[in-house]
């Protein structure tokens, strides 16, 4: 039979209503996994801050209920309930049921600036939950509505009077679409958090009744009290956070900034109270004035010498903190995640309105002017010395053929989509992983004792670290200005160090060295942990391998009382022989590896300062709080 006579219109499936959206979920919510699960919040929540931001609500709730369901009520002027002319339904209906159907559509719509206009919506909500509860409070009256898997189960009816107005959704998400149904506290309160910075006046409130947790965010300072927050632990250059509001004919533009005495920039951007994780064009002006700012400020003040040359953006990034929010009425997002700005007017409005205002700045407050250039020229001989030592780590790894003799045995396949590099800890671990690995595809790199914690510490300065450069030239991808993904040298970086507490103090100052220099090597997914088993329980022929004490108390379970049990606790990778190394942690076919991902860039950063930093206070409380979570810990 022809296969092309045998495809016809027959074959053309045309998905109904919100069909599309069960059949591909994906396609609306990103993911099936925590974050797609997380993202229905966000597009409820996306709504409440929209009245909230057109000044019509004042308090949003959100309760994390014990049967499972997730609400978020707010104050707003609650969504219409009167037939909508195109649908013949009523406006809550078609918000729910139709696709791209709400008040922020075409002219004279119901917002002004909304961040949910490039959302997917209420109605996928609505689509991926197996019940979905509306409550609408407008006209003195209270109307109501439920929902299941995207079709309405009744009509809608008033049920009651009522003196507020609002919305109220509450909605349980499918187990079958989702992989987990389990919400995260935390990441719903950093979440929350955020969008409270970010709407001044607005208090928003979270409430989780089968834990018996609460918290409310409300901050009149905004985007200031933001900058404020971040740099808690970090030692600030002056006490002032510069703090610019401009409504001008492109949008409302608002960035606080303030320097201070760490490695690292800290740049949050947003759109519509959209986090915009890839920048776009509000972050172009604002680095295009920020630099022109600062280098015309330290020429006119003799703070730069004739023959210097001009501080690069780079430079003068090094310790910023800043936020940059802007609100416009027809944002162009590039994809569906809404993570770059595309409205080019707004590069050129950032780039004058903050140009402007941070001159003023300077010139009024010459001590801190001072202070920040100087911190500026700081961080420009440190990357003239940087390039220095990395011309020298590359030139290096080119002489030797990118390989280390005598450290770094790496595998005969050069295909990064099948190979692995095992970073692991000391000349002993090393023997056993070298002996037990897949020569084809598995390389190991040892390392001998703590690397530098890069926290602390310059480019110039991690470039000079001798461990650190083998790493860097066995990735192959580079540092800084000259990283390039694609010359990645392996698919798969495994770090595998003991399971004691020099162990995990050395993963930790490897995972610090990644987040900071090769955060991109994480977020592509190829950083993993390796998982060697904590014990070897036998009793004679029989035996198993145990991850944790769980693990090692259910297999005993299972064993005769009278015959003797060994139990194997291994501390180092170099107590097992190579055989008993390639069976529990370097098989691909049984082993068990974690792969590090980062869920939220904000909370991760803070976690790596507070650990790693030079404060120790902010360190010794998280012990404090977490010490008793810590399971498997020697000392």
């Amino acid at each position: 039979m022809d296969a092309k006579k045998d495809y016809s219109a027959d074959n053309i499936t045309v998905l109904e209503g919100l069909q599309a959206v069960r059949k591909r979920p994906g396609m609306y919510v990103g993911t099936t996994d925590t974050a797609g699960l997380h993202h229905l919040i966000w597009e409820i929540v996306d709504n409440a801050i929209d009245e909230a931001m057109g000044g019509h609500c004042q308090n949003i709730i959100v309760i994390m209920h014990e049967d499972g369901s997730l609400s978020v009520e707010d104050d707003g002027r609650g969504i219409p309930v009167d037939k909508h002319k195109r649908t013949g339904l009523s406006a809550l209906e078609t918000v729910l049921t139709v696709l791209h159907a709400g008040g922020k559509f075409g002219e004279g719509g119901g917002y002004k600036v909304s961040g949910g206009l490039h959302g997917v919506g209420v109605s996928v909500v609505n689509a991926l939950s197996i019940s979905l509860k509306a409550e609408v409070y407008r006209d003195g009256k209270t109307y109501y509505q439920e929902y299941s898997c995207g079709k309405s189960l009744c009509e809608l009816k008033e049920i009651d009077k009522s003196d507020k107005t609002g919305t109220k959704i509450s909605f349980v998400p499918d187990p079958k679409i989702f992989e987990s149904v389990e919400f995260n506290y935390d990441v719903i309160m950093n979440r929350l958090r955020q969008q409270a910075y970010l709407t001044k006046g607005v208090a928003i409130h979270l409430i989780n009744e089968k834990e018996d947790k609460r918290c409310q965010f409300y901050f009149e300072g905004g985007i200031k009290s933001y900058v404020k927050h971040l740099n808690k632990n970090r030692e600030a250059i002056g006490n002032e956070i510069v703090y610019i509001e401009r409504d001008v004919p492109e949008g409302l533009i608002e960035i606080s900034l303030q320097y201070t005495q760490a490695f690292q920039e800290t740049i949050y951007t947003f759109a519509n109270n959209i986090h915009t994780t890839e920048g776009g064009m509000h972050l172009t002006g604002f680095r295009s004035a920020l630099t022109r700012v600062v280098n015309s400020y330290a020429r006119k003040n003799d703070l730069i010498k004739e023959k210097d040359d001009n501080l690069t953006s780079d430079d003068v990034r090094e310790g910023i903190t800043a936020v940059i929010s802007v609100k416009l009425g027809d944002p162009q997002f590039e994809g569906q995640t809404k993570s770059k700005l595309g409205n080019a007017e707004m590069r050129t409005a950032v780039e004058t309105v903050f140009g402007e205002a941070f001159m003023e700045f300077l010139n009024e407050n010459p001590s801190e002017a001072r202070s920040i250039i100087g911190k500026c020229a700081l961080a420009a001989r440190a990357r003239l010395a940087a390039r220095a030592a990395r011309d020298t780590v590359i030139r290096k790894g080119a002489l030797e053929g990118m390989t280390l003799p005598g450290k770094l045995a790496d595998c005969s396949s050069r295909d990064p989509e099948s190979t692995e590099l095992y970073i692991v800890e000391g000349d002993s671990a090393g023997g056993s992983a070298k002996q037990g690995r897949d020569r084809q595809t598995q390389a190991i790199l040892p390392l001998r004792g703590k690397i530098l914690n890069v926290e602390q510490a310059r480019l110039d300065k991690i470039l000079a670290n001798n461990e650190i450069k083998a790493l860097i030239i066995a990735l192959g991808v580079g540092v800084g200005e000259t990283f390039d993904l694609e010359k990645l040298r392996y698919g798969k970086i495994v770090i595998m160090t003991d399971a004691d507490v020099d162990g995990a103090h050395i993963r930790t100052l490897l995972l610090t060295l990644f987040f900071r220099y090769f955060k991109s090597l994480i977020e592509s997914g190829h950083l993993y942990i390796a998982q060697p088993p904590l014990f070897k329980v036998s009793q004679g022929k029989k035996f198993c391998w145990a991850y944790n004490e769980e693990q090692k108390e259910e297999f005993i379970k299972t064993l005769s009382s009278d015959q003797k049990i060994g139990v194997q606790r291994y501390k180092g990778l170099g107590e097992m022989n190579p055989e008993q190394l390639w069976d529990t942690t370097m098989n691909p076919d049984t082993r068990t590896m974690l792969q590090v991902t980062i869920d939220d860039a904000e909370r991760a950063d803070k976690v790596f300062e507070t650990l790693m930093g030079p404060e120790v206070p902010p360190r010794k409380k998280f012990i404090q709080t977490h010490a008793k979570k810590v399971r498997n810990l020697d000392i």
